[in-house]
């Protein structure tokens, strides 16, 4: 065993990057397997465009830089939240009038200035 702790990797780590699985596939970094569990999934080219013609939108109002675009097909999910109750209805209407938006879940609350 050598002292040589500059090249150091675990285990796992040289697996990952050298033995392929037994259908020939490659072991997904840890990066992945991360995102994986986070909830990340890769969109499709109609779902990227979407997904950024909705966010364009919204970049057009000010107040809604806490509101998070997630995109599945032609559903769309909003997570975050504005400061004020009629910034809700405002941004539904924004979202709504995307083309190619079908149905929208709205999950975002409003927060409230600390006393």
């Amino acid at each position: 065993m050598t002292g040589n702790s500059k090249n150091s990797k675990s285990y796992e780590d040289i697996v990952r990057q050298t033995v392929v699985e037994p259908d020939s596939s490659a072991r997904p970094t840890k990066a992945q397997e991360l995102a994986a569990r986070e909830g990340f999934r890769a969109l499709d080219g109609d779902e990227a465009g979407l997904q950024q013609r909705v966010v364009q939108a919204l970049s057009t109002v000010g107040g809604l830089s806490a509101v998070h675009v997630e995109v599945a097909r032609n559903l769309v999910t909003l997570r975050g939240s504005v400061a004020a109750p009629g910034m809700l209805r405002t941004l539904e209407d924004i979202v709504a009038a995307v083309p190619g938006v079908d149905t929208i879940h709205e999950q975002v609350v409003i927060t409230t200035a600390s006393r």
